[in-house]
């Protein structure tokens, strides 16, 4: 039965120090801004991870306490505000934590060796022009798979359609 139900303090403790790490999370996110909140390129994806992390630790681990945690969340937002300082001063340091744009189709024709090194699919590429409203690949100009995973679809008028995204995981 003590699997199921160890009594009130742990199910108090969760509700208060929930409640407080949760505001405190907010507040930090609202502190640093919309680049912790953007799309994620696979450095914002760690942090986010590692906050949901620090947040269940802080919720369900009596042995880390509050200040414990938000010094977490702000070790945490401090070292990405860091590499993205870095990253806007240093374009070699920038190469090192992001990925830049990939040119995956050019006038209408698939670039493979760029699609083998993206490890994107031609089947991938005709879901991302249909998403965007184009049917055949002679209306697209480009294809461009972008830092954060999306894809962007430029049609050969020159207005952009719109854009798709296929999951990062595999990229």
């Amino acid at each position: 039965m003590e699997m199921l139900y160890q009594g009130w303090e742990g199910i108090v403790r969760t509700l208060v120090v929930g409640t407080l790490a949760y505001v405190a999370l907010v507040a930090v996110l609202r502190v640093t801004g919309n680049r912790t909140l953007s799309k994620l390129n696979a450095f914002d994806l760690v942090v986010t991870v590692a906050l949901g992390s620090v947040l269940a630790s802080i919720l369900l681990s009596e042995g880390v306490a509050l200040a414990e945690g938000v010094t977490a969340f702000l070790l945490l937002i401090g070292l990405q505000y860091g590499v993205a300082m870095l990253s806007v001063k240093s374009r070699r340091f920038a190469k090192l934590v992001r990925s830049e744009p990939r040119l995956l189709l050019r006038d209408g024709e698939p670039l493979p060796q760029a699609m083998h090194e993206a490890r994107v699919t031609r089947d991938e590429l005709d879901t991302v022009m249909r998403t965007s409203g184009y049917a055949d690949r002679s209306a697209v100009s480009s294809i461009i798979l972008e830092s954060d995973g999306s894809f962007s679809v430029i049609g050969k008028d020159t207005e952009t359609r719109g854009r798709a995204s296929v999951g990062t995981s595999a990229r």
